[in-house]
């Protein structure tokens, strides 16, 4: 009996020890958030655009279809499957939540609302599903990674410039992307700290449109005829900024310091014009960088939670730089940095 005791207790202990190298080999195939270790390549990536019609959208579709196509050459992906909400939050909820029916392994995803899709997004997490969002986030932390510029020191470092090239005292006017988007939204935030720490300056007017040239250059014009006097724009998007110059050429009015972003025809006016410009950029391969995100997640990887993209700045020193490499994107698109795996990698290594 003592025998078999012991025989027992043997196999017992060599079970739990088991057991606990499997489960420790589980929790490092799924390191990170989201991640159950239990999905094997090749994976089925599912991009939920919000609205696909601005060309930043158009441009930053192709870097994801690129990468996938990278990595199905590697065997690691097989299928993308893209859905368009047209800018109808609701719709994305939908959309996302077809994709979980399906059970894509990963999805790809430019909120449509801050919070509207949270409920969702959280049921895509607790199916194992890689959820990689970017550009517009959720509040969610219900995600494997968010990935995304500064957007609060964009608004900060625009307005920082504008106030300082109209020498801290002027009337200004600010253009803002849609409202409700948190990308836009947070631009916004970040600027205003700025202004009320300068009394000087005056906002006459501010606006939100899609981040369209046309709708921009209509929100301006109005603007324009009901002031007369402006020294500043604060735009908080390159379609926007190039809306802005196209309104005030039309009405004869002379060229205004104006922020903006890495958008061909707002750096090409910019340029035309000698005029007083600042930009930043919100680079289109964030989609690359998505892809790539979730398939090392997938991998059984260890992915930051954030992942922090920085603010590469063009001003009158470097815009010469972007302008050369103009005739590679689209005349209304967005003339954006290089980029590659390594790239990913360090960005993906960063703490």
């Amino acid at each position: 009996m003592m025998t078999n005791d012991l025989t027992r207790r043997a196999v017992r202990s060599a079970a739990l020890a088991i057991a606990a190298l499997v489960a420790a080999t589980g929790a490092a195939d799924a390191a990170a958030n989201c991640i159950k270790g239990d999905r094997k390549p090749p994976f089925t990536i599912g991009w939920a655009n919000i609205y696909s019609v601005p060309t930043w959208m158009k441009q930053t579709e192709g870097t994801i279809s690129k990468e996938v196509d990278e990595l199905k050459a590697k065997g690691l992906v097989d299928k993308l499957v893209i859905t368009d909400a047209q800018g109808n939050a609701n719709t994305q909820i939908q959309q996302v939540q077809s994709m979980i029916d399906a059970d894509v392994d990963a999805i790809i995803l430019i909120a449509g609302s801050a919070t509207a899709l949270d409920r969702v997004v959280a049921d895509a997490c607790a199916k194992g599903i890689a959820v990689i969002n970017f550009d517009s986030l959720v509040q969610t932390d219900k995600v494997t990674a968010k990935l995304n510029t500064d957007s609060a020191d964009w608004g900060k470092q625009a307005a920082e410039w504008l106030v300082k090239e109209i020498g801290g005292k002027g009337k200004i006017i600010i253009l803002n992307g849609p409202a409700g988007i948190s990308v836009s939204d947070d631009r916004r935030k970040g600027a205003t700290p700025v202004l009320a720490a300068n009394p000087g300056v005056e906002v006459l007017a501010e606006t939100n449109t899609d981040y369209n040239v046309a709708p921009a250059q209509e929100a301006v014009t109005s603007l324009l005829f009901a002031n007369p006097e402006i020294d500043g724009i604060l735009s908080m998007g390159g379609a926007l900024s190039a809306g802005a110059i196209l309104a005030m050429d039309r009405q004869g009015r002379a060229f205004v310091p104006t922020t903006g972003e890495n958008y061909r025809q707002f750096l090409e006016l910019w340029k035309q014009h000698d005029m007083k410009g600042w930009a930043t950029m919100q680079p289109n391969w964030l989609g690359a960088l998505a892809v790539y995100t979730a398939v090392q997640a997938l991998s059984g990887k260890d992915v930051p939670a954030f992942v922090k993209v920085p603010l590469p700045v063009i001003d009158d020193a470097s815009i010469d730089g972007y302008l050369k490499r103009a005739d590679q994107f689209p005349a209304d698109g967005y003339i954006f940095s290089e980029y590659d795996t390594a790239l990913f990698d360090t960005l993906l290594a960063a703490k």
